[in-house]
């Protein structure tokens, strides 16, 4: 007697092919290896940098505020300056040991800030006056810290001034100023030029003033 199975024969499991294990342990290993670097290195270095930036955005907004504490040093400091060359003036005048004295007393008060020249009524009209002379008027708001002297010398009524200016109205307002005190007269700027300062680097106004003096 024959039999015949009419059910469908069953199907062989499917196995992984012999060849793919290799690969997926190979992918095991490389996504091992990343988390290893991800929270071993990576994460740490992050968490680093972000201290850093925030230690760096500390220190900026420190310095902003410093800064602010010194808003109008430079320009205290230039008033400083100003002020020393002043003072470095007079005493290289007084070093010079200039005869006679008067002489150290008016220059002192022409480079005086709201001091004027020593001066006769008839000369105070024409260079302050309603109808003063264009010529010979002086402003009399000129900071006379804008001008130092570094030399003076006098020979036998004949004098030389030698120093520096901010500009060369300085020197203008300086002349006149000479000119119109009632000690010095034939007042004449010989030469003048812009020059740089050796160590700062800033420009200043060189010039000689040359004239007599009245004994």
């Amino acid at each position: 007697m024959i039999k015949i199975n009419l059910l469908p024969a069953r199907k062989p499991k499917r196995q992984a092919e012999p060849g793919l294990r290799p690969l997926f342990i190979g992918l095991g290993s490389v996504v091992a290896v990343a988390a290893v670097v991800l929270f071993a290195f990576d994460l740490p270095r992050r968490s680093e940098l972000g201290t850093l930036q925030s230690l760096n955005d500390d220190l900026q907004d420190q310095i902003n505020a410093k800064n602010k504490q010194l808003q109008g040093f430079t320009d205290m400091q230039a008033a400083a300056d100003a002020a020393q060359k002043r003072v470095d003036s007079i005493k290289r005048l007084e070093s010079a040991k200039i005869d006679p004295a008067w002489i150290m007393h008016e220059l002192g008060e022409i480079l005086t800030p709201g001091k004027n020249p020593t001066m006769q009524t008839a000369m105070s009209a024409r260079v302050t006056g309603l109808n003063a002379d264009p010529n010979k008027r002086f402003q009399s708001d000129w900071d006379p810290s804008h001008v130092w002297l570094t030399d003076f010398v006098d020979t036998t009524g004949t004098f030389k001034m030698e120093g520096g200016a901010q500009s060369e109205s300085d020197v203008i307002q300086l002349s006149l100023r000479l000119q119109a005190s009632v000690y010095f007269t034939d007042i004449a700027p010989a030469s003048g030029e812009r020059v740089s300062d050796r160590e700062s680097g800033m420009q200043y106004y060189k010039f000689t003033i040359t004239g007599k003096l009245v004994y």
